[in-house]
């Protein structure tokens, strides 16, 4: 066993940890669990008591009853034990009578034994798998992302996201933790990012009222123009796999997740844009010829 490694001792377990919580994390071939006490709960000292020995494995003593415990007594031990002892040897046969109760009692639990650890090691793997549901809002992920399509659910930029969507309420229009968030996911991915906020002037191509009615509005008249504040999102990436032949997919997944943040993120009158672009020196095919074939600039 590695000697820097600190085995399952006592001293190192909370008295509030729960033995199959803990033995989740511990292989149990590295461990031998026995039932040794009759606790009806299992929130406090479930653990009573730890032992290693030469070969490195942990004995675990759990304060829980076994199944022994939860079956009547008369199948184990006979109900007139104590009855009819001799006056005269009283002490000594009562003596003799618990010696071998007890002795009952050993092989019984030896018997259930297996039977014990069974139902234990189901526990854990119960357990693990309620963790599986339980850890985050797994289930509200669920019901909220059910409405997201194959293509946003396979999309490497959406799937981290969609652990958020329980917040997306506490998200939406925060544009300093959006941007945190984003930052993280999109650096996992090799990408970096720089934040950029500029004003567009947008333009009402097809404006539901005319500029007058017979008379000049004047100031009243707002118009079928008007400038929007736009976050534009920076990417300065290149990737030999992914700037080739597959650009567009990767331009597809970025636009992907723009609408899917825009969806679910983003306040209803705010924009997001994505800058991609790759700004190293141009490769020249000679010095009469100056052309660009690794450049790229996209705006989505």
């Amino acid at each position: 066993m590695d000697k820097n490694r600190q085995g399952l001792m006592i001293s190192n377990i909370p008295e509030d940890i729960n033995a199959e919580v803990l033995l989740s994390y511990e292989p149990m071939e590295k461990c031998a669990v026995s039932f040794v006490g009759l606790h009806k709960r299992n929130a406090y000292n479930d653990i009573i008591e730890t032992e290693e020995d030469y070969t490195g494995r942990t004995h675990i003593s759990i304060g829980r009853n076994s199944i022994y415990n939860s079956l009547p007594e008369y199948m184990f031990h006979p109900i007139d034990r104590f009855d009819n002892l001799p006056q005269y040897e009283e002490k000594e046969r009562f003596r003799e009578q618990i010696d071998e109760q007890e002795k009952e009692k050993e092989d019984a639990f030896k018997f259930f034994a297996p039977i014990d650890i069974m139902l234990f090691q189901q526990r854990i793997q119960v357990r693990k798998k309620m963790e599986a549901l339980a850890d985050g809002n797994v289930i509200m992920e669920k019901i909220l992302g059910d409405r997201l399509t194959d293509s946003q659910l396979q999309n490497r930029f959406i799937r981290p996201f969609v652990r958020f969507l329980p917040q997306c309420k506490n998200i939406r229009g925060n544009k300093t933790l959006l941007t945190i968030l984003l930052r993280k996911i999109l650096m996992d991915e090799g990408l970096h990012v720089e934040i950029r906020h500029i004003t567009e002037l947008k333009k009402d191509d097809h404006p539901r009222y005319a500029d007058s009615v017979d008379m000049e509005l004047g100031e009243g008249y707002v118009g079928n123009q008007y400038y929007e504040p736009l976050t534009v999102y920076e990417i300065n990436y290149w990737s030999e796999d992914e700037c080739s032949d597959d650009f567009m997919k990767f331009v597809s997944e970025m636009d992907e997740l723009r609408l899917f943040l825009q969806d679910w993120f983003l306040a209803v009158d705010e924009e997001l844009r994505f800058d991609i672009s790759h700004d190293e020196i141009p490769l020249r095919l000679s010095d009469e010829v100056f052309r660009n074939y690794l450049n790229y600039n996209t705006n989505i």
